[in-house]
């Protein structure tokens, strides 16, 4: 049994452009960036970031198009694929891209920078938001240790 599958959860680096097929099937193609943070061998903290540049096919295509924008969080789910071309020099071009089969829109920004990036008050009360402790999900206000991880 072979498995292609890419997950990534990441902010749109450029608005979505949507297009159409000679089929009139709808494409929309968007870039995602993710970043890594790690402790390296001297307890310095590092980061790297990537970029992934993702197609989306569809009625899903046209709704992606529709309510995301540069910056915007979001949950990709599908597969890895490259293509190949010959460029107009006369020589050959690869894209790798994720394919996605399902995109998931991540928490809206109120206007309000947070660092969830989402629409929660910071020292919001069950009571204030609406929602109760069981619903919502609590996160830590300190910085979490790598090391503390038990796996």
């Amino acid at each position: 049994m072979y498995l292609n599958k890419a997950i990534l959860i990441g902010n749109l680096t450029r608005d979505p452009e949507m297009k159409s097929l000679p089929s009139g099937v709808k494409v929309t193609s968007m870039g995602v960036a993710t970043n890594r943070v790690w402790k390296d061998k001297d307890g310095a903290k590092q980061e790297s970031t990537e970029f992934h540049n993702v197609v989306i096919f569809g009625r899903q295509a046209e709704t992606v198009a529709q309510y995301l924008k540069k910056g915007s969080s979001v949950l990709v789910e599908g597969r890895i694929q490259t293509r190949s071309w010959d460029a107009a020099d006369g020589t050959k071009k690869y894209r790798t891209e994720i394919v996605a089969e399902r995109v998931q829109f991540g928490p809206r920004s109120s206007g309000v920078p947070s660092s969830t990036g989402g629409n929660f008050k910071k020292d919001a009360s069950p009571a204030d938001s609406g929602t109760t402790e069981a619903s919502g999900i609590e996160y830590p206000q300190e910085e979490i240790n790598p090391d503390d991880i038990p796996f």
